[in-house]
């Protein structure tokens, strides 16, 4: 019983674990990603170390990215653009900002 108890829990922590590195963003634009064109729509941003995927269908752009933690929370997803460029995402609900350099690479 006691195994049982501790394997549900081990599942539902993984699945929290995962939720926690994956998070849905809206563009209402056309945006450029490390090169990669997407148009407007829901994206989901998986983040696998220092590398975002971003997915909407087929659609898929990678790009390395810097994972930081703000003092504030934000209250809704905010996207910050150079340009056409996505340069930073701030994940709603979270401390959480995403941070893409110029050239796509991840900022220092």
């Amino acid at each position: 019983m006691v195994k049982k108890m501790l394997f549900g829990f081990a599942s539902v922590a993984l699945a929290i674990a995962s939720a926690a590195n994956s998070y849905s963003v809206k563009f209402y634009e056309p945006v450029t990603i490390n090169g990669s064109k997407l148009q407007p729509g829901t994206y989901r941003v998986e983040l696998n170390g220092g590398t975002a995927v971003i997915k909407n269908g087929k659609t898929v752009a990678e790009t390395p990215v810097k994972v930081e933690n703000s003092e504030q929370k934000f209250e809704t997803n905010a996207i910050r653009m150079d340009g056409d460029r996505v340069s930073e995402i701030r994940i709603g609900g979270t401390h959480t900002k995403l941070v893409f350099d110029r050239g796509g690479d991840a900022t220092n």
